[in-house]
């Protein structure tokens, strides 16, 4: 209760209402892109939208009324079945290494889904072809622009398979990808290597989309392209970033000096073309017997702020925001 003055010598009683909790709304049967069963959840600052007719995907993360920094591919929204292997856009999860046709199993069917007032499970259906079985399990932060991933492979097969968790977030076109590199140790104080670097055939270090920076590589997406490019790296510091008109979408995820990795080592790797950037990451290596189960967890934050791309902006811009987020890191 409080006392509100009315005139000199009179004062009424008003009742305050408790502060409601910041809850996590959550909307079944959400009709997007073409799909009439995604799901939407949304603390009221950001949401996501995941389809359920197909993949899973997440295949819309932003602020409430703004942009998506995903990636939607008009020629594919709304599609169900058959047996071609269709990206969609979004968030996925695959296994990894990359290999045709294992890796390229479809995921165009129906997708069952828990919501336990807290988590949205995502349980797609064992990949027929590699009896490999995908999950998602994804928790909204009620009051933060925060999110956590869950990502999950379990073998269903009869044999041991080899394979890591691969999380790739594929980003709308136009923006810029930020990776951190290792910190600078001088010669001869430290004399081993820090920043293993991997280069595909198709890598092509003098691309003008690239901006090789002292401590940051930086990937742009340009629609104007005409060739493809991709890197993986070691990623000891756990952070990657995508900036677009503004958001900066900020991911963590782990990384285990004692575990073996994918790709001569990676744990984080970035790919675009023409229509798309994908930061991706990577967990570790496992030899997974019948019944075998591996996982990777990443973190999502969002911001609205100026990211400029010299790294002195970068420093002032974007460090701090890494900075508040080094507790998420798994």
């Amino acid at each position: 209760m409080r006392k509100l003055a009315i005139s000199a010598g009179m004062f009424v009683l008003v009742a305050l209402r408790p502060a409601l909790p910041a809850q996590v709304q959550i909307q079944e049967k959400f009709p997007y892109g073409g799909w009439p069963n995604c799901v939407r959840l949304s603390n009221g600052r950001i949401e996501l939208i995941v389809t359920t007719d197909v993949g899973p995907r997440v295949i819309r993360f932003g602020f409430v009324g703004g942009q998506n920094l995903l990636k939607e591919f008009a020629d594919q929204t709304g599609k169900t079945g058959g047996n071609e292997w269709r990206s969609y856009g979004g968030h996925r999860l695959w296994h990894a290494p990359e290999a045709s046709p294992r890796t390229y199993a479809p995921d165009n069917s129906e997708v069952k889904y828990i919501w336990d007032g807290k988590t949205l499970k995502l349980i797609p259906p064992v990949e027929r072809s590699t009896g490999i079985a995908k999950r998602i399990e994804i928790t909204l932060d009620p009051a933060e622009h925060r999110v956590r991933l869950l990502h999950f492979l379990t073998n269903h097969g009869l044999w041991d398979a080899e394979l890591a968790p691969w999380a790739l977030t594929v980003m709308a076109p136009g923006g810029r990808a930020i990776f951190p590199q290792e910190p600078f140790r001088p010669h001869p104080e430290y004399l081993l290597p820090a920043r293993p670097l991997v280069l595909w055939g198709y890598t092509d270090m003098k691309d003008p989309r690239w901006i090789w920076g002292t401590k940051y590589i930086q990937l742009k997406q340009d629609p104007k392209a005409t060739t493809k490019q991709k890197v993986g790296m070691m990623n000891t510091l756990g952070w990657a970033a995508y900036y677009l008109n503004g958001d900066l979408f900020l991911k963590r995820f782990g990384f285990d000096a004692n575990a073996a990795y994918p790709d001569y080592g990676c744990n984080t790797e970035t790919f675009t073309d023409r229509e798309m950037l994908e930061v991706e990451t990577l967990g570790r290596l496992a030899k997974l017997p019948p019944g075998g189960r591996v996982e990777h967890v990443e973190y999502w934050f969002l911001n609205r702020v100026q990211i400029d791309e010299n790294e002195a902006a970068l420093d002032r811009q974007l460090l701090p925001l890494v900075r508040q987020t080094d507790r998420f890191k798994p």
